[in-house]
């Protein structure tokens, strides 16, 4: 079965003043699209990885045939990615975490405001287009990593809990060259529940 893109839980304008209507819509209808159908094009010429779990085919992509495996890659890592992206994100939301997941933050990065430092500083960091992740591993140990383009933090057997996007597209039409505000403005958007319950 083809991947399908989700549909939003909100409208468009729902996300501002932090994140603008047109945005939204270009970025969910056409970039997040995109993505979905050029990963269902380049699956069709070996359907049986068609039925598989994006999360599984991301995990060892050497097991995708070297034909398309850069077009999985990059598509499926960008439907994947976007996919963690719409649905962390919520109006009214911000604020910062509570429970389990606070308490993790604070014993590996001794704050809230610490770990919110260094996610800024990750994004902050990624040369041209890419992402800033909070992830765990297997033994659920956190960690903050940065990826290029669509690579995957799945590709290194890592769970992603939250994610900054910092592709041009996520924030230009407003912010225009000014990463840094919109990176800030994120936080207004967080739906730690959904984080919460990445976490575990």
């Amino acid at each position: 079965m083809p991947f399908l893109l989700p549909e939003l839980k909100y409208d468009y304008n729902a996300l501002e003043p932090f994140m603008d209507a047109k945005t939204v819509n270009i970025h969910h209808d056409k970039h997040h699209a995109g993505y979905t159908k050029k990963l269902n094009a380049a699956l069709e010429k070996h359907p049986e990885f068609s039925n598989l779990d994006i999360v599984v085919i991301l995990k060892d992509l050497s097991k995708i045939p070297a034909d398309i495996r850069t077009s999985v890659r990059n598509n499926g890592g960008g439907y994947f990615h976007h996919n963690l992206w719409w649905e962390q994100l919520n109006p009214g939301k911000g604020g910062e975490p509570n429970g389990k997941l606070a308490e993790a933050l604070d014993i590996r990065f001794g704050s809230f405001s610490d770990f919110k430092a260094k996610m800024n500083a990750a994004a902050m960091g990624v040369f041209g287009s890419g992402w800033a992740w909070l992830c765990k591993d297997g033994d659920g140990e956190l960690s903050i990593n940065g990826t290029p383009n669509q690579n995957s933090p799945v590709s290194q057997q890592l769970i992603p809990l939250l994610t900054i996007n910092v592709w041009e597209h996520a924030y230009y039409l407003k912010y225009q060259n000014r990463r840094n505000e919109f990176v800030e403005n994120f936080w207004n958007m967080v739906d730690w529940d959904v984080v919460g319950k990445r976490f575990g």
